[in-house]
């Protein structure tokens, strides 16, 4: 394969709800850039993208796939990408190294909550957008409504640069607004003949070829001013137009096709070659530089690494993009995200899972490489004398989790491997070794997505793991003052052990004064304070440890051994075993023995003290609030309202946007176990939601009442 120039790239995402067509339309892309010569089906389990085992059980996109083209002398890298929100991760990394995304619509549905899904991370990375309205030959495809959605969705940015002059089973070819051609298509071979527009459909597409015109004038003071003067402009100032408004996000050109007959993807290739401008005039992906990346193949060498997947009989596979400089194969890099060196042993421009063997690879293109020893997804790797880190890239906040655990205990190390394993390949799956909770918690986009996860756990790696109930990290604390005092003696022959310790605690809140007077056993009683510790609990929240002891009844060494009782009481809070959290301790009395006193003996006294204090001290339970915004269509607002007050949920505000209503919402994690799931079933999949960590709130007294409950015999059954 022949090494391509800067300028003769192009990188473009396919986006899309699942069930679009993307993997079809990619398939039609690659055969009329004859890196194929059949292309192949969904149904039959043989396209280039859908690869896997998992995937072509399912039926559809389940992770990214790179894959190239060559068409009219350029280079199209394209990058299909999964279609449901449970694997945005991977349509987010794809996202990074395009600098044009196809958003593909079907013509059946028109905008789905995939789309602007999508299209929201789109806009969020300023990405340049076009828009394939695929599967027009399908019988219950509907391109004006489809266009209607479009329109609520995008606004005034849609312009129509082709339409069909049929749908369904007639759909054979469309009228494209830009060349002032009609196309006609034999079949599914793809080939085509050029016509003259039909005298009934000239003024409808006059007019749509001059809203186009409008849409490109608008984005250039002097191509608006020769339109205003001689009401129209050339082909080539139409493109320049276009083009420049497509880059701003101010137009969303839309073409029609059927990825499954071949129609219309040689003219959507076209366009994107000739209209989408080449890597060297995109922006680059911000870094820690103070210096401009410029992607320019006489530039000192730098790739950004953003996926890594690893193969069998190959092993680690990392795919990048050439963000300045050249990559040739034997070449020494760095990488600055951990300042070790690389070698590029062997480069590759791949087609799903078939690898061509390249030598060198430009600024701006797209590659693999394999063998990589430290090197990982979101790493930079730089030539000699340059240091800088490309940032890293910005995934949504998980949205399910779940507790795993191996069904045979010989496989936790196993096990715990391959879970960091997926976590560098898909940044969105998070794994967390929970000490609190005693549980390894996995954290995901939604349940496909961690049973996605467990299916390759069983199947590929042949470890048997099963999903439980994840614990929820409650918090205990206390809303009053309280007293209490405990003595522990122990004699067992020879030394013995002896330590007394009386404390007072209380409720701690910023900004409160030192404490000077307690009410001890029904009397005021003056305290001083002769040194305090305040610690900032790893978990939340805060200790604040006072020494008020007088006249030595306390030896201030055994004063640490207090602490560090309290302190261990504190990680294992005395309701429900959960860490406490924003309490005040004053240890102000107490008795030690001349030879029996040690710090066990003051560890154990001060730990006792703590949690008798703790039960009389008007001791609440604490539970994580999140705020969560839900994205749903307007017909199943009411169901969904409905679950979410079910839930304990507290409604905050309502809204809409682009089509979709919007609830806002405090909602206990407690209450959001499978939400995910349960919402997709109430919406046929249509909505989707978003959570973030709000606050500790107090749990309702019916709740603490069967927590409480539960922890108790849980305790006994131990």
């Amino acid at each position: 394969m022949k090494t391509y120039t800067t300028d003769l790239i192009r990188n473009v995402a396919l986006l899309g709800n699942t069930g679009s067509g993307k993997t079809t339309l990619t398939e039609s892309m690659m055969f009329e850039g004859k890196v194929i010569d059949r292309r192949g089906s969904i149904e039959n389990n043989n396209t280039v993208s859908d690869y896997t085992e998992i995937e072509q059980q399912n039926q559809r996109s389940i992770f990214s796939t790179v894959l190239y083209t060559e068409f009219n002398d350029r280079k199209l890298n394209l990058i299909d990408t999964p279609g449901s929100d449970d694997f945005v991760g991977s349509v987010i990394s794809s996202m990074y190294p395009c600098d044009t995304m196809i958003m593909v619509v079907n013509a059946q549905y028109g905008v789905e909550v995939g789309t602007e899904i999508f299209n929201r991370h789109a806009e969020r990375l300023h990405k340049p957008m076009i828009i394939a309205l695929n599967q027009l030959d399908h019988e219950k495809a509907n391109f004006e409504q489809a266009m209607e959605t479009l329109r609520q969705a995008l606004g005034n940015k849609v312009v129509l640069a082709q339409y069909p002059m049929a749908t369904g089973a007639g759909f054979d070819g469309f009228i494209d607004v830009i060349t002032m051609k009609m196309y006609k298509f034999e079949g599914d071979t793809g080939k085509r003949t050029e016509h003259e527009i039909p005298a009934s459909e000239r003024d409808r597409a006059a007019e749509l070829h001059n809203t186009l015109i409008e849409a490109a004038a608008e984005n250039d003071e002097g191509l608006m001013e020769k339109f205003f003067e001689q009401g129209s402009l050339s082909e080539d100032e139409m493109r320049a137009g276009l083009s420049l408004g497509i880059q701003k996000r101010d137009v969303f050109p839309v073409f029609c096709v059927s990825g499954k007959k071949n129609i219309g993807t040689k003219r959507l290739m076209e366009f994107t070659i000739n209209i989408n401008i080449s890597p060297n005039k995109s922006p680059m992906l911000p870094n820690n530089s103070s210096e401009e990346i410029r992607c320019d193949a006489s530039a000192p060498t730098s790739l950004f690494i953003f996926k890594s997947i690893v193969e069998p009989h190959i092993g680690e596979v990392n795919y990048f993009r050439v963000m300045s400089g050249k990559v040739t194969e034997g070449m020494d890099l760095t990488n600055t995200n951990n300042s070790t060196k690389e070698r590029i042993a062997q480069l590759f421009v791949v087609a799903g899972k078939n690898r061509t063997k390249v030598t060198e690879l430009l600024a701006g293109d797209i590659g693999a490489t394999v063998k990589l020893k430290n090197s990982k997804t979101e790493h930079t790797l730089c030539a000699a004398g340059i240091d800088f880190t490309f940032n890293p890239m910005e995934f949504p906040n998980a949205r399910f989790r779940t507790a795993v655990k191996p069904k045979n205990e010989a496989d936790m190390e196993k096990m715990s491997e391959q879970l960091n394993r997926a976590h560098q390949e898909d940044p969105t799956i998070l794994v967390e070794h929970s000490k609190e909770l005693k549980q390894i918690i996995l954290s995901g986009q939604g349940e496909h997505h961690l049973n996605i996860l467990k299916w390759q756990l069983t199947n590929l790696h042949k470890i048997e793991v099963e999903f439980v109930a994840p614990k929820i990290p409650y918090r205990e604390t206390i809303t009053k003052v309280a007293q209490a005092d405990y003595r522990h003696k122990k004699q067992s022959g020879g030394s013995g052990q002896f330590g007394e310790v009386h404390l007072v605690i209380e409720p701690y809140t910023e900004g409160a004064p030192e404490p000077t007077k307690y009410k001890i056993g029904g009397k005021e009683q003056n305290i001083s304070v002769r040194g305090k510790e305040e610690i900032d609990l790893e978990w939340g929240g805060k200790l604040v440890f006072y020494n008020c002891i007088v006249g030595g009844a306390i030896d201030a060494r055994f004063l640490p051994a207090i602490l560090k009782g309290i302190m261990e009481k504190m990680e294992e809070g005395p309701l429900t075993g959960s860490y406490a959290r924003d309490i005040r301790v004053a240890v102000y009395d107490g008795k030690m023995h001349p030879v029996d006193s040690n710090e066990i003996s003051f560890k154990l006294a001060g730990r006792n003290a703590f949690r008798a204090a703790f039960k009389e001290a008007g001791p609440k339970i604490m539970e994580p609030i999140y705020d969560v915004e839900v994205l749903v269509p307007s017909d199943r607002m009411g169901d969904v309202m409905s679950d979410l007050q079910n839930r304990r949920a507290i409604i905050m505000g309502m809204g809409s946007t682009k089509g979709f209503e919007v609830i806002n919402a405090k909602v206990p994690l407690a209450e959001l176990n499978r939400y995910s799931t349960t919402l997709s079933s109430l919406t046929s999949g249509r909505a989707t939601y978003n959570m973030t960590f709000a606050s500790y709130e107090q749990v309702p007294s019916d709740v603490q009442d069967k927590l409480l409950k539960a922890y108790e015999e849980q305790d006994n059954d131990e």
